[in-house]
């Protein structure tokens, strides 16, 4: 009999930590995805990266930057206006491994110090980046994915790209709150929404006045407010106000000039579900700073672009969390014993996972898909019309699965899953956030409607690609027709959108993996989510569980 009282019972039958795991190596879809969609060059870079983000050091800089939460510092001691939020040192540590890493520019490289050729899969190794990060720590890729997005935007007036270009498109992180020609490297924003209007950034009212002539690259006085304004310590900020000729986008930076400090005032930070960790203010402006990118009345169609970018990162950043939460749920079933079995040999739990799996596989194979055709837009017709159609569509499905997928996920590991101490209470915060940022399911739906009335054509390049990737199946050929079908019904369309996206998106996915899936997940993905009635669980699907999950072994 042991001399400690407390020592009451031995601890067993508990899941052991995962410890390091390469995100990239261990995830067969995604290095699939990469080498198909013409980035194979970067794999290497890729390792590294998937070896620090899904180390227990990354797992572990998650977690503090999300328990320490910035604060915000509006005066000093003696009551001077501050305005600055102080992030926890894992903010700033994930911050620099990701910029490091050039999510914040690798697709844009070629025009900034390192001037040349763009790298045909740019984008498609930049996103597979992403689809990482999120699994490392969701809030930081905020700022790191508006930098990049607002690369195009900013072109749109060169004088302004010429300055702020060679900050911004360096691998490297400079937290410092100083004005930008002082520092090493910085980061872009976007504040769009105000209280009134939300999505709706037509009814803005904050106001843009010409501090002299104005126009295309002039300087603008600011006074209104904005009710979102995410990672509120970057270096400028794109905003939409209303100037004399309409709504008009700007750049916003925190210092002038002179080296004086911009009156943007930070009235407090947001007390979010999740996404914690990323500060996200409201701000009130009083005679701000800012110049025009663009002509007056464009706002919204020069910001369209950066925009458009943010979408395809919502996409990947939930395929990502997707993957983690799948992953986690593998791990803590391979190893949790229930009735003198392993949790995934019992049946029902195999299938739950295997069902879940098929989604994750298509999650990964759309998100790659749409940033190859990214890359490929600039020279293929076809291939820029694919992408206007699908980044809403794929936005949407995928973006929109995500909650229930990470729930049901989460309930695979039983109480331990519901208590603060492990990492899927967070995990399932978050998994709401990117199906409303950047327009909601609604207003996804309805872009892809736009688009296609804008450009029939583009529909048409949409299902030459899903007929080229099925190579003649017929049942996929009789679901695309189906499809058609629905696109074509415009009584119905407006009212019935959400389901023919869907469809689009799910024929789109079976297409791909008939393609280039392994063939248990690829049959199984249809027969479900074609073939069967309206998909409300996880675990009704009949696939070879031991072929669909053999795919999550690697790693453990």
């Amino acid at each position: 009999m042991t001399d400690n009282p407390f020592a009451t019972h031995e601890v067993f039958n508990q899941v052991p930590p995962p410890g390091d795991v390469n995100l990239f190596t261990a995830d067969a879809a995604l290095r699939e995805a990469v080498a198909r969609e013409g980035a194979d060059w970067a794999a290497d870079d890729l390792a590294r990266y998937g070896a620090i983000a899904g180390s227990a050091r990354g797992r572990e800089l998650g977690r503090l930057a999300n328990e320490h939460l910035p604060v915000l510092r509006r005066y000093d001691a003696q009551g001077r206006r501050l305005d600055v939020v102080e992030f926890h040192p894992a903010w700033h540590e994930v911050m620099a491994i990701s910029t490091g890493a050039g999510l914040n520019c690798l697709s844009w490289e070629h025009l900034g110090p390192k001037a040349g050729a763009p790298t045909p899969g740019r984008t498609v190794a930049r996103v597979a980046g992403i689809y990482m990060a999120q699994q490392m720590e969701p809030g930081h890729c905020c700022p790191v994915t508006m930098t990049n997005a607002a690369v195009p935007t900013l072109m749109h007036q060169p004088e302004i790209a010429a300055e702020w270009l060679p900050r911004t498109l360096v691998r490297d992180y400079d937290p410092a709150f100083a004005p930008a020609g002082q520092k090493r490297a910085c980061i872009i924003g976007m504040g769009m929404t105000e209280k009134q209007g939300g999505t709706d950034v037509r009814a803005n009212t904050t106001r843009a006045e010409p501090a002299a002539g104005g126009g295309p690259g002039g300087e603008y006085l600011v006074t209104g407010h904005k009710w979102f304004l995410s990672a509120p310590m970057c270096d400028a900020f794109l905003i939409l106000a209303q100037a004399p000729g309409g709504l008009t986008c700007l750049l916003m930076p925190r210092f002038l000039p002179d080296g004086s400090v911009n009156p943007i005032r930070i009235e407090r930070l947001k007390d979010k579900l999740g996404n914690r960790s990323n500060a996200s203010s409201e701000i009130e402006l009083w005679r701000t700073h800012a110049w025009a990118v663009g002509e007056e009345g464009r706002g919204i169609a020069t910001i369209l672009e950066m925009v458009t970018l943010t979408r395809l990162d919502c996409a990947a950043a939930s395929a990502g969390l997707m993957r983690q939460a799948l992953a986690s749920a593998v791990h803590h079933t391979r190893h949790r014993t229930v009735f003198q079995k392993r949790l995934i040999d019992q049946p029902l739990m195999a299938r739950v996972l295997a069902d879940m799996a098929l989604d994750q596989e298509a999650a990964v194979a759309l998100a790659m898909r749409l940033a190859g055709a990214f890359d490929r837009a600039g020279d293929d017709a076809g291939e820029a019309a694919f992408a206007r159609v699908m980044t809403p569509a794929i936005k949407y499905w995928v973006c929109k699965i995500t909650p229930a997928f990470v729930y049901e996920a989460l309930e695979c590991h039983g109480g331990n899953g519901f208590v603060e101490e492990g990492h899927m209470a967070r995990l399932y915060r978050e998994a709401p956030l990117n199906a409303i940022w950047e327009g909601s399911g609604n207003v996804m739906c309805l872009d892809v409607l736009r688009a296609i009335e804008r450009t029939p054509a583009a529909l048409d390049a949409v299902f030459d690609e899903i007929g080229r990737l099925s190579g003649g199946d017929r049942r996929l050929a009789a679901h695309a027709d189906a499809v058609r079908a629905l696109f074509a019904d415009r009584d119905t369309l407006a009212g019935g959108a959400r389901a023919a996206v869907e469809r689009l998106v799910c024929l789109l996915a079976a297409a791909l993996l008939h393609a280039h899936g392994p063939a248990a997940a690829a049959d199984a993905f249809a027969a479900s989510r074609l073939d069967g009635p309206f998909h409300h669980t996880w675990g009704t699907a009949k696939a070879d569980t031991a072929a669909v999950l053999a795919r999550f072994a690697a790693g453990e």
